[in-house]
């Protein structure tokens, strides 16, 4: 691995070394649009990354779980077929059973709709770039960012008539097409429709059921946009989509290895319907009014063989006939989301404001069957008034000042007769200095603050009636958990060198978290219950660096490097461990899905006119993914290629990831699970990413 890693620093480095600098080879200029005005990358404040349209081809990308890992200091967790949840700087969920998890930590949004939980869906079809915005972003999305944002924008409709087909064939039997159709509808009135269907077999085998197919994809996305343009400036853009996507589940193995022996394989189904309309239209001389409205209906199986193996397993082994465990676990959800964000605006000026308004309702239901049947009904409703201030205190020096004020309110019951009816109060905010040294350096420091909400941790209460009783003391006194605040001290530079070939982004962080709301869980060996909550009981601390870097040395190479460092800790946390079966406090320790080191590093190659190459590695440290045990997953490094050549409107592209087919793992569980030990021995088992994938694509543009 350590040569590999050699080999292709070498071999980055001596290209770059070997290139003659052109006067004319400038780095371009990127727009993020995530905030409440467009603004320059190289001139926004805080620790922004930004995946473009190139890099989502580059990569062969499908889902968006397949293009963040490039990133500093961002880990994802899978637990299903896609990922569903990201960390920011070592903060952000793990995985959902039982619990209504209605704001993770980092907001995930399509086109202005927030998806929540539900972010399996976020399938990469007609993408334009991926925002990637560190740390609270707390005035704009409230409780929705309480880590961080990403923000996926896709294609906006085209003034002139154009269409894209796209279709592709790799291993593991997965192919995709899809085409975009955009143009004029009329003189004031363009149009977009995009259609995408993935299919995979997935990467494991199910040597029971002699079947390769249980972890399959199956990915349908249709999206529709419209915009309507006025000649006074007002401007309305309607976007409608819709997700179905049909996937197993068949992850884990009692020898982890990429064969299961499931009798009952399980899935991860998700179909989901949106709708958002954005308007903004001016009303006074420099003001703008903007309205952001958005709908979305989900609907999500999923389910898993809990034994892992078939049954019988233990005929003629050595656990018959004392030993013979069988079960499954099946989550039907269903939830709405309405929310609405109206907001006045004016143009930049030396004194520049926004102050905007905000309203969301949702619904969840949930249809639980394991060991007999569960079911809750949850609703949230969140009210918000905000604003922002940007000063300008001299020609180079700007001062940003934003705070939001939110109610929150949740009701929820559930068929085990927990009925719970909540109301709460916080504030957010940002207060960031940006001083201009120079027309290529950018300085600055933030200081911002943001709040999760507390609640109830519903699958206690779903276990209740079966655990053992020993655990019920200490599962009753984390019935509830507290809201969680996170206080954030940023200071960066973001600068262009060397006539603008040059591009480097560094930032340095501290976060205090006080009430983390850290995922943990109990393990009833006894009844085989594995019992997940948020423990709020300690305070945390999260400190860092980000270093991205973009040189372009001639016309044909631009070299990358994207690096991570964090350091994570958890002050006190009581816990029930397994392996002394005993509950112990664990002081100082690293928080979960937190590696202390991220890189990413390669270069883009445009060898010609018509041939674009990228050759790429990243890797990540180990990192623990649970606080109930010492287990961690393993570090790793991959390396990552593609070759995409132009014959006049079609592209021709050769794509692998994970060129050395290495073994590495994305998500994990500790616990004693094997018969064939009288599961008497706790391990650690393994989900694991991606194989060697490689394939072809063609392309063709009118």
């Amino acid at each position: 691995m350590f040569s590999r890693f050699n080999c292709a620093l070498l071999l980055i480095v001596s290209l770059c070394t070997s290139t003659i600098l052109s006067a004319n080879d400038v780095l371009e200029e990127i727009v993020v649009t995530a905030g409440f005005r467009d603004t320059e990358l190289m001139k926004s404040a805080g620790s922004i990354s930004v995946l473009d349209e190139q890099l989502i081809k580059d990569r062969a990308a499908r889902h968006f779980d397949e293009t963040i890992n490039t990133l500093p200091n961002v880990n994802f967790s899978v637990g299903g077929t896609r990922a569903r949840f990201v960390q920011i700087r070592g903060v952000g969920d793990l995985e959902q059973f039982v619990d209504p998890k209605h704001f993770p930590s980092v907001g995930i949004t399509i086109d202005d709709v927030e998806v929540g939980t539900t972010a399996t869906g976020a399938v990469l079809m007609d993408i334009d770039q991926i925002e990637l915005l560190r740390g609270p972003q707390g005035t704009k999305f409230g409780a929705n960012a309480l880590a961080g944002i990403i923000n996926i924008r896709t294609q906006q409709p085209a003034d002139t008539f154009s269409g894209h087909i796209e279709t592709g064939y790799g291993n593991f039997d997965s192919w995709h097409i899809g085409a975009t159709l955009s143009g004029p509808l009329s003189d004031s009135v363009q149009g977009r429709i995009a259609v995408q269907q993935n299919k995979s077999d997935g990467y494991y085998k199910n040597e029971f059921l002699g079947r390769d197919d249980n972890n399959e994809r199956d990915e349908l996305s249709v999206r529709a946009k419209l915009r309507w343009s006025a000649d006074n400036g007002a401007e309305v853009n309607l976007t409608a989509s819709y997700a179905d996507l049909d996937g197993g589940y068949d992850a884990f193995s009692l020898d982890n290895v990429r064969s299961t022996l499931s009798d009952n394989p399980g899935n991860d189904k998700q179909e989901t319907t949106a709708l958002a309309m954005k308007a903004s239209m001016p009303v006074l001389e420099g003001i703008t009014l903007e309205g952001v409205f958005s709908w979305r209906d989900s609907d999500e199986d999923y389910a898993f063989d809990e034994d892992w193996v078939f049954s019988g397993f233990c005929d003629g082994v050595r656990c018959d006939p004392l030993f013979e465990f069988s079960s499954t676990d099946e989550l039907l959800r269903s939830s709405d989301v309405y929310s609405i964000d109206v907001r006045l605006k004016s143009d930049p000026a030396r004194l520049a404001w926004v102050a905007g308004i905000y309203a969301q309702k949702r619904n969840e239901d949930l249809q639980r069957q394991h060991f007999g049947p569960f079911s809750s009904d949850y609703e949230t409703e969140r009210y918000a008034i905000y604003g922002e201030l940007v000063f300008e205190l001299a020609d180079n020096l700007n001062l940003t000042a934003g705070l939001r004020y939110e109610h929150f309110e949740d009701k929820y019951n559930d068929s085990n007769t927990l009925i719970t009816d909540s109301t709460d109060n916080y504030w957010s905010g940002k207060l960031s200095l940006e001083y201009l040294a120079g027309e290529n350096t950018l300085l600055y420091g933030t200081l911002s603050r943001s709040v999760k909400p507390g609640g109830v941790n519903t699958e206690t209460s779903s276990s209740f009636p079966f655990i053992t009783a020993s655990f019920q003391p200490f599962l009753l006194s984390r019935q509830q958990f507290s809201a969680e605040t996170l206080f954030n001290k940023e200071v960066g530079i973001k600068a262009r060198y060397l006539n603008d070939k040059l591009a480097l982004r560094l930032s340095l962080f501290h976060m205090d978290r006080s009430n983390a709301q850290l995922e943990s869980f109990v393990w009833d060996a006894n009844t085989f219950i594995f019992t997940g909550f948020l423990d709020s009981t300690s305070d945390a601390e999260n400190y860092g660096a980000e270093l991205e870097v973009t040189y372009q040395a001639n016309d044909q190479i631009e070299l990358f490097a994207n690096i991570g460092y964090l350091e994570t800790s958890v002050d006190e946390l009581t816990i029930f461990d397994l392996d002394t079966s005993q509950f112990i406090t664990r002081s100082n320790r690293e928080q979960t899905k937190a590696p202390n080191w991220q890189y990413n590093l390669g270069l883009n190659l445009d060898l010609s006119e018509k041939l674009h190459g990228r050759f790429e590695i990243e890797g990540r440290d180990k990192s623990f993914f649970g606080y109930y045990h010492n287990g961690q997953i393993g570090s790793y490094t991959l390396a990552h290629a593609s070759l995409t050549y132009q014959i006049g409107d079609f592209n021709i592209q050769a794509w692998v990831r994970n060129l050395f087919d290495d073994d590495y793992q994305v998500h994990g569980l500790y616990f004693a699970n094997d018969p064939r030990d009288g599961f008497a021995v706790n391990r650690s088992y393994y989900q694991f990413g991606e194989p060697r994938v490689y394939g072809m694509n063609v392309s063709y543009n009118f």
